[in-house]
């Protein structure tokens, strides 16, 4: 039997151990051989994806010890109990705390192998639910984090969801607002590094020696100033995440620094030689198309490639406008709990105007608007005029862009099946999805 699972032996004499563990091998289950409890217990961290078999008799603490601390880590993890002829009584204490199984001495390794492999089905079984009741759990909170029911915004999420366990870089491209941080964020989050360090440097804006030590960090005396060790934002993130912002702005120099950084996962502080390992994840985000500036020789190609392992788009406000109703209301609550305001009704006027906006500042432009709404100081600061309508071809496009959008999500993308819905040509309707930027 071929599996991912692994079998934590737990077994004190040297022969019994032997020949447990070539019973297993032989039938193609990965299995990991201790002789103490105290030396298994190191193993058994939150995240085992495996059973254990263990002898009730052991130096130190025993099988039944083992088997109640594994019950109180992981309630739904197989513990198989060997016992000794004789020890029937232990053996049906611990069925009754809750072992899988339990085998008398002397028993077959065939028995062992049918007992083991029960066990891990069984344990595959649970840890499948568990993935899917995680997936679901962390699909409702990106619904909540990144907000929109657009076939755009259906696609970034379900990326995520594909890539945060995954731990490759990533490279996030969108324009200024459009929710870059956000998205690195969730990416962390959702990972299994997701308790580790999430770091962020902005590269724009630094000099190169301040960038130089802020990446890598530096020993004392490296330069003037320099008075004690300071470790880098790269070794800080290591096990997490290190989020690079507008990482077009980073200068050559360091792009050539940072590229080795991703080929070899080393880092060296200013002023020293020795190579420290690094293992985090890059996500690096960027306004400009990284890919036609490397073509025009203005960012390394060589370090495009490495970052952009898989690539996240994320589309301006004025391309996904069904989701400014949602993302709006989202704000104004957000708003009224902040600054301590009622919460403003959200009339049909000013929807209109807000759905026919360029915002060209994405959705932190239409952030500040909704505090700008719930402070009542709109008109002055978010220049939303409530009081102008928009004219009725602006009208007209924008219900057909919602409507269409509309359909065609819960057609789950289907062009043809949302033309027939919406009882026009499947030329026409792709045409239309072109131009609303839902193609």
């Amino acid at each position: 039997m071929k599996t991912s699972l692994q079998v934590l032996l737990v077994e004190d004499d040297p022969n019994v151990r032997l020949g447990c563990e070539q019973a297993m091998q032989l039938a193609g289950i990965p299995v990991l051989s201790v002789a103490s409890a105290e030396a298994a217990e190191k193993y058994l961290k939150p995240d085992f994806a495996g059973i254990v078999v263990t002898d009730m008799r052991l130096p130190g603490g025993s099988g039944m010890d083992l088997l109640r601390l594994v019950r109180d880590r992981d309630p739904d993890l197989p513990v198989i109990i060997i016992t000794g002829h004789g020890d029937v009584t232990l053996a049906v204490e611990a069925m009754r705390n809750g072992a899988y199984d339990f085998m008398q001495k002397p028993f077959s390794t065939d028995d062992l192998v049918d007992v083991v492999r029960r066990a891990l089905e069984k344990r595959a079984l649970v840890l499948e639910v568990e993935a899917l009741r995680r997936r679901l759990d962390q699909r409702d909170d990106l619904e909540t984090r990144l907000i929109g029911r657009s076939p755009q915004m259906q696609q970034v999420r379900r990326l995520i969801l594909d890539i945060a366990d995954a731990g490759v870089d990533v490279l996030i491209y969108g324009e200024t607002g459009t929710g870059k941080e956000m998205v690195a964020r969730c990416l962390h989050d959702l990972s299994r590094a997701g308790q580790e360090n999430y770091v962020a440097l902005n590269c724009g804006g630094m000099a190169d020696n301040i960038l130089d030590s802020e990446l890598f960090g530096h020993e004392a005396g490296a330069f003037t100033g320099a008075q004690k060790r300071r470790i880098g934002k790269i070794e800080y993130a290591s096990g997490g995440t290190l989020f690079l912002d507008e990482v077009e702005s980073m200068p050559m120099s360091m792009q050539i620094k940072l590229l080795r950084v991703l080929q070899e996962r080393v880092i060296e502080r200013l002023g020293s030689n020795q190579q420290v390992p690094v293992n985090c994840r890059v996500v690096a985000a960027s306004k400009e198309d990284l890919k036609i500036w490397s073509e025009q020789g203005k960012f390394r190609a060589d370090l495009y490639y490495r970052l952009n392992v898989v690539r996240v788009e994320l589309p301006p406000l004025r391309e996904r406008r069904e989701d400014i109703p949602a993302l709006y209301d989202a704000f104004l609550l957000q708003a009224a709990k902040r600054y301590n305001r009622p919460l403003p009704a959200l009339t049909p006027e000013v929807l209109q105007r807000l759905m026919v906006q360029d915002w060209p500042g994405n959705i932190r432009e239409l952030k500040n608007a909704a505090d700008c709404h719930v402070l009542g100081i709109g008109k002055a600061c978010s220049g939303i005029d409530p009081t102008v309508k928009p004219s009725l071809a602006e009208a007209v496009e924008n219900y057909e862009r919602l409507l269409i959008a509309d359909e065609f999500s819960r057609q789950e993308g289907n062009v043809q099946r949302t033309a027939d819905v919406l009882r026009t040509a499947r030329t026409t309707l792709h045409d239309k999805l072109k131009k609303y930027g839902l193609l």
